[in-house]
């Protein structure tokens, strides 16, 4: 009833202003959270990592790793955190972030807002014992090299954090998405790995890929020996929203992107023939839609937007729930039901 109210009230105010509003609550002891899940269905090996269950916190929640303690109680099995790049950057112009509460869903132009990867190295310093956090790494807007940025970033956070995500496909930082073509991939995942010593490197990619393209980053990425691919960004596409802020511009997260973001990873999951991990994020709301990206060829998910309608507890609500399914069908552990369901994704 609490969590309802709260997020009620916060849902009244200007999106940024409440985002903010949401992390300074979660730093003090009046914010109730549910703690860790765990059950033997629901461990999941992750890229060397052990989880306590598949259900992680997206990168852009906790942009410059603020709130790691309390985040590390909210029933989540993983955190990322970022995306961090070389220098503090202001980030586009406000206002950026925009509630479509008929759709269910977000657009943002945040353009990598952060404090820069020093000060959110210091914070990683201190970070609390507890579930596995990563860095999502991006470029300034201004870098004359892209591509040193990313190594750059890399090299300061490899013995600080469990794992680092190239995000190569926010759609706010201009010519970004260019990175995503093969020999400019290859050459940034070259740097990022040569620097990132024996953290896993993860790459995120946009869901507004052709199937030749999906194909080709597949590709790189196994050539590249990265540890997994995060599927997906967020869309470009207004397909479908009736929200009065439908045609801002900027990247759409949430309900909306579901489908088009599971058919992408189902379409990884064939590419790479199962062999790299995956994880599966857009429009994650309900241990359903966990479960749906799971059988689509996730090892495990993220979500971000849907805590915006549904409160902090979100992530144990869907942990709880998932455990439920997996044992409904007979699956003894998560990565039993991985890819399941790929081929049937791949004919809607």
């Amino acid at each position: 009833m609490i969590e309802r109210l709260g997020v009620a009230a916060l849902s009244q105010l200007d999106p940024e202003l409440s985002h903010g509003l949401a992390l300074r609550a979660l730093r003090t002891p009046f914010v109730a959270l549910p703690g860790p899940v765990e059950s033997p269905r629901l461990k999941t090996h992750l890229a060397g990592m052990e989880l306590l269950n598949p259900v992680g916190l997206a990168a852009g929640f906790d942009k410059n790793a603020t709130a790691l303690e309390p985040l590390m109680q909210a029933g989540f099995g993983f955190l990322e955190v970022g995306a961090a790049t070389p220098r503090p950057q202001p980030g586009n112009p406000k206002p950026r972030l925009f509630r479509l509460k008929r759709d269910r869903a977000a657009i943002n132009r945040f353009g990598f807002n952060n404090d820069g990867i020093e000060a959110i190295a210091d914070r990683l310093a201190d970070r609390p014992e507890g579930i596995p956090i990563g860095l999502n790494i991006g470029a300034n807007k201004d870098s004359a090299d892209r591509a040193a940025d990313y190594s750059e970033v890399m090299k300061v956070a490899r013995t600080l954090v469990d794992f680092a995500t190239v995000n190569v496909s926010s759609p706010n930082t201009e010519k970004l998405r260019d990175l995503q073509g093969g020999d400019a991939l290859r050459a940034l995942l070259g740097g990022v790995m040569s620097a990132s010593g024996t953290v896993p490197v993860f790459l995120k990619i946009a869901p507004d890929l052709s199937d030749a393209e999906i194909s080709e980053i597949a590709q790189v990425a196994l050539d590249a020996k990265v540890a997994g691919i995060i599927a997906t960004n967020t869309t470009l596409s207004r397909v479908g929203l009736v929200s009065r802020h439908r045609d801002q511009e900027g990247g759409l997260s949430g309900r909306p992107l579901f489908a088009a973001s599971t058919r992408v990873l189902a379409r990884l999951y064939r590419e790479t023939d199962g062999q790299l991990p995956l994880i599966g994020v857009g429009g994650v709301s309900s241990a359903a839609d966990a479960y749906a990206k799971i059988r689509a060829g996730a090892s495990a998910v993220q979500l971000y937007t849907a805590m915006v309608f549904y409160g902090l507890s979100l992530a144990h609500r869907i942990a709880r729930g998932l455990d439920e399914m997996l044992s409904r069908d007979g699956y003894e552990t998560v990565a039993d039901a991985v890819g399941t369901g790929a081929e049937e994704w791949l004919q809607t």
